[in-house]
C-alpha cells in the first residue's frame, strides 16, 4: 500500500521508523532483529536509507595509495524487499540523486516495481566525496526537483527511452523538508519555496528532517500551509541516547538541541538515554495533541528506546 493511502485511511496518528543498512560486511542479522522489535507495534511502514559510493584511500607496504570506490551501505532494495515480503510491512526506500546516473535511478525503480514496493522517498542526497567520470550517454538528477519530476513521468510510463507499450511505475514519492532551513538554503523563504517546487513536480508528502523544538515544527508547517503546500507533512523524530550526540547530532544533521535538553544531557550524561526518551515522549504527546497524520522516528540502528516510547504512549 502506498503512504499516502496509510494516512487517507487511518482514523489516527501513525507512527512509523527508519533504519539504515548495515556496513558493508555485516550481517541481516541486525536489521531482522530490529525489524522483529518494531512488527509488534504495526507500522505502516518502514524507511531505508539508501547510501552512494565513497573513495578510501589505503596505504601500500611499498609506500603507494589505493583508491576504492565502493559503497559503505549497501543493500538497500534487498532490505525492502526482505521486510515486505517477510513481515508485510510496506517499505519505503531512499532514492539520491548524489552518485546515481537517471538510467540506474530508472533500473532501480523497475526492481522496486517487480518486488511489489510501491513508495520511494527522493532526496538529493550528500555530495560523493569522489568525483564520478561523467558518461556521455548518461544523465543525472541534479535536484529533488529534477528526481521527482522523473518519478512523474515515470507515473505516467514515460521513461528514459521510447518504449512501446509501457507500464507505469505508480510510485508514491515523499520529499525531505527541513523545519530548521536547509544549511545550503540562503534563507528560511527560498528553502520553502524550494520544497513547493517538489511538491509542485509531483512529492505526495513531506518527512522532515529530526527537530527537537515542537514550535519549530509547528512554524514550518505554517508557512509550509501559507504558500499553498497541500499534502500531508510527517515531522521526524530522533531519541538522543548519548552524550556525545550533543556535538554529532549538529555536526552531522544540522540541527539545534534545546538549552534545557543539553543542560541535563550535560549535567547527567549516564542517564542520558532516559532524559532523551522523556523528552521525545513529551514532544510526541504534543504532536499527538496537534493532530499530525504520522510521527517519523529514525531509528537508524537501535529500536529498543524507541519501542519503550510507543508502549508507554499505550
Amino acid at each position: 500500500m502506498r503512504v499516502i493511502e496509510h494516512l487517507d485511511r487511518a482514523g489516527e496518528t501513525l507512527f512509523s521508523y527508519e533504519i539504515i543498512p548495515p556496513e558493508r560486511g555485516g550481517s541481516i542479522d541486525d536489521i531482522i532483529r530490529m525489524v522483529e522489535q518494531l512488527a509488534p507495534l504495526s507500522p505502516p511502514f518502514i524507511d531505508v536509507t539508501s547510501h552512494a559510493a565513497e573513495a578510501t584511500y589505503e596505504e601500500r607496504d611499498d609506500g603507494t595509495i589505493r583508491r576504492r570506490v565502493r559503497k559503505k551501505r549497501p543493500g538497500t532494495i534487498s532490505i525492502c524487499g526482505i521486510i515486505q515480503n517477510r513481515w508485510g510491512i510496506d517499505t519505503v526506500p531512499h532514492l539520491l540523486c548524489a552518485g546515481f546516473t537517471r538510467e540506474e535511478t530508472e533500473d532501480a525503480l523497475i526492481e522496486l516495481n517487480y518486488l511489489g514496493i510501491q513508495n520511494v522517498l527522493a532526496i538529493r542526497g550528500d555530495t560523493p566525496n569522489h568525483l564520478r567520470r561523467p558518461d556521455p550517454y548518461k544523465t543525472r538528477n541534479r535536484t529533488a526537483v529534477d528526481l521527482v519530476c522523473q518519478l512523474a513521468d515515470l507515473r505516467q510510463g514515460r521513461y528514459l527511452d521510447d518504449l512501446e507499450n509501457s507500464s507505469p511505475l505508480d510510485m508514491c514519492v515523499g520529499v525531505g523538508g527541513y523545519p530548521e532551513k536547509h544549511f545550503e538554503a540562503p534563507n528560511f523563504k527560498a528553502d520553502i519555496q524550494h520544497l513547493k517546487a517538489k511538491v509542485d513536480a509531483g512529492a505526495d508528502y513531506v518527512v522532515t528532517q529530526m527537530f527537537f523544538d515542537n514550535a519549530v515544527f509547528f512554524e514550518f508547517e505554517r508557512r509550509c500551509r501559507e504558500v499553498g503546500i497541500t499534502v500531508p507533512i510527517i515531522p521526524g523524530l530522533k531519541l538522543l541516547n548519548h552524550r556525545r550526540q550533543l556535538r554529532t547530532l549538529p555536526r552531522h544533521f544540522h540541527v539545534t538541541l534545546p538549552e534545557a535538553l543539553a543542560d541535563e544531557v550535560a549535567a547527567s550524561p549516564e542517564h542520558a538515554g532516559e532524559i532523551g526518551q522523556r523528552w521525545a515522549l513529551t514532544q510526541v504527546s504534543e504532536l499527538l495533541a496537534h493532530g499530525v497524520p504520522c510521527v517519523h522516528f529514525y531509528v537508524m540502528n537501535d529500536a529498543t528506546r524507541v519501542v519503550q516510547l510507543i508502549e508507554d504512549l499505550g
